[in-house]
């Protein structure tokens, strides 16, 4: 017995002191700012701190051969199983080849139930059906609607833009098909947070025009990412070492899901990637101009860079209205949909939303906004867990209830 508590003291210490070697060596991983008035500021850090520590194991494991990085970060997303659920009928099916997980409330229907899609988050890399269980669980019951979420493909497995069609496909089937799962195909939501907001506001736009299809009756748009031209909005100066979401992490997401290399992160993160052509089309729906002032205390203008040419054709991508929504045609944006946008106040990404909630308005399209104070990126995946979820992601799915019963 004693030769095993002193192995397990030893193992104890290696693990310790190999803790200690990662932290020092991925030192400034861990520079994190985290305002006083943030949610439950002690438990985020150590949230934060733990995400980094698995992130900065997943670096090592990679380099080593044992897996790829985004393997283990995907089990850390994904989050533990939901318990049963006696409320619900559950269901999983496809959607032309698409995976989707369909909840419908046991307590029968007087009339055609509201559809609801759920596109998760997480980069077009992670995130899953698994890691929006509860919400989407929540979603049905709260809002007796019948809620369909889109286990989309994921980058790098699946390039770019195959995680929007996916997502456009099994939306498209919905509205075709919503009567055989009693829903109303005039009632039908969608829904996506962080980059799942990107993929529904892309298929909110395409969809728009169509003749062929019902009309989708509105979109939520949680913390969404919707432009790739300026990261240097008042959002991205004040969070730019928010938890979990960084300025500098938003710039290598996004480069990592579209398969680019990383080294360009800096060019991308000064604007070096847009020419001074596009800045000035596009400056009239993306400037810190058009953020309200209450919005941009502490804000300094960046200075001037340098464009350079070879970045911004390794990039292309990142102009295209599937991956920044932002930079669609006043033609497109007046069919959109009823919206319901929610934004926080310690994210990076807050001022895409600010920015599209201008345009959408512009366009004279109705706009439902929610602005979470103390809430952050990331937060509604906490949402489920009891004392280990923050007040801020029950704010978001609750505001995300409250507007889908109004339809």
């Amino acid at each position: 017995m004693e030769s095993f508590y002193a192995l397990a003291l030893i193992a104890g210490i290696l693990v310790a002191f190999l803790l200690l070697v990662l932290i020092a060596t991925y030192h400034n991983s861990f520079k994190v700012e985290i305002p006083p008035d943030a949610d439950q500021t002690l438990k985020l850090r150590f949230y934060h701190y733990t995400y980094i520590l698995m992130e900065i194991l997943a670096k090592n494991l990679e380099s080593l051969g044992v897996f790829k990085e985004h393997i283990l970060i995907r089990l850390l997303v994904d989050g533990l199983p939901a318990c049963r659920d006696s409320k619900c009928f559950i269901k999983d099916l496809h959607f032309d080849e698409v995976p989707v997980r369909i909840y419908c409330p046991r307590v029968p229907a007087a009339n055609k139930r509201r559809g609801v899609l759920i596109f998760h988050g997480g980069c077009g890399m992670f995130g899953s059906i698994r890691s929006h269980e509860r919400i989407s669980r929540y979603i049905a019951r709260k809002t007796d609607s019948v809620v369909v979420s889109v286990g989309y493909v994921l980058s790098p497995e699946h390039e770019y833009p195959a995680q929007t069609l996916d997502c456009l496909t099994a939306t498209m089937h919905f509205l075709k098909t919503a009567e055989n799962y009693g829903v109303d195909p005039h009632r039908i939501i969608v829904c996506g947070d962080s980059a799942g907001g990107t993929f529904a506001a892309s298929v909110c736009q395409e969809l728009g025009n169509r003749r062929d299809i019902p009309k989708i009756r509105a979109q939520v748009l949680i913390y969404p990412f919707l432009q790739a031209l300026n990261f240097n909005l008042p959002s991205h100066q004040k969070n730019a070492f928010s938890a979990f979401l960084s300025r500098e992490h938003t710039v290598k997401f996004i480069l990592k899901y579209l398969k680019k290399d990383c080294s360009m992160k800096e060019a991308v993160l000064a604007g070096s990637h847009i020419p001074e052509s596009m800045n000035l089309r596009y400056k009239k729906w993306i400037n810190p101009d058009l953020i309200p002032e209450i919005f941009k205390l502490g804000y300094k203008p960046p200075l001037p860079s340098s464009f350079l040419p070879q970045v911004h054709e390794e990039t292309k991508e990142l102009v295209e209205t599937r991956l920044s929504p932002l930079l669609a045609e006043d033609a497109v944006v007046c069919c959109l949909p009823d919206t319901c946008i929610i934004t926080c106040e310690h994210d990076v990404l807050r001022d895409d939303g600010l920015l599209y909630k201008k345009r959408l308005e512009d366009n004279n399209v109705k706009v439902t906004w929610f602005n979470v104070e103390g809430g952050f990126h990331c937060a509604l995946g906490f949402f489920g867990y009891g004392i280990f979820s923050f007040p801020s992601s029950s704010k978001i799915v609750n505001h995300t209830v409250n507007f889908i019963k109004g339809y």
